[in-house]
């Protein structure tokens, strides 16, 4: 069976938490899909290195997801 490309609203939004929001909001909007498509690079670069979210590393499984949202097109 072929697995689902994430979405935005089911996979990849419930990611950030409301403390991750507050503390990227002087970048970009994470709970908005238009400024995360429109920055979704330049978050994954920070999700990979580390550097986002501020409390900690996502595991690798989380980071996965997020690229391969990016690759799927970045589907709402």
């Amino acid at each position: 069976m072929e697995e689902e490309q994430p979405g935005f609203g089911r996979d990849i939004r419930p990611l950030f938490r409301p403390d991750d929001v507050r503390a990227m909001s002087f970048a970009f909007d994470l709970s908005s899909y238009d400024d995360v498509r429109a920055n979704a690079d330049a978050i994954y670069e920070r999700l990979e290195d580390g550097t986002m979210p501020c409390d900690g590393e996502w595991p690798p499984e989380q980071v996965q997801r997020f690229r391969d949202w990016i690759d799927a097109g970045t589907p709402p």
